[in-house]
């Protein structure tokens, strides 16, 4: 199993902020969102936000590849509309290349 750290900002408004927390709860996240996350192999993701700044973990297979799964969104038009509304709310970090939204962190410490 792989772990991945990535971050990204929320525009930093309350009102788009509580928008973007209610597309993510569960009884209003698209079933297909779900389902693209699970058939990457993705087997767990978790989304944290303090103020706008979002980072996210996930657990994935061995085999799990961003490049793939990128492939795969940019095939699915339900993901690509999903992905379109989202970044109505995001905004790309400083670091982050053009085009790129979620960052992967580099892990620096871990205790076992």
């Amino acid at each position: 199993m792989k772990t991945y750290c990535l971050m990204l900002d929320l525009k930093d408004d309350p009102i788009s902020i509580a928008e973007y927390k209610r597309y993510h709860e569960p009884a209003n996240i698209w079933p297909e969102v779900v389902e693209s996350i699970k058939s990457q192999g993705i087997l767990k993701e978790t989304i944290f936000l303090l103020g706008n700044r979002m980072v996210m973990l996930l657990q994935t297979t061995d085999e799990f590849s961003f490049d793939t799964k990128a492939a795969a969104n940019l095939a699915n038009t339900r993901m690509q509309e999903w992905e379109s509304l989202m970044w109505k709310y995001q905004q790309a970090l400083p670091q982050a290349k053009p085009g790129e939204k979620w960052v992967c962190m580099e892990k620096i410490f871990e205790v076992c």
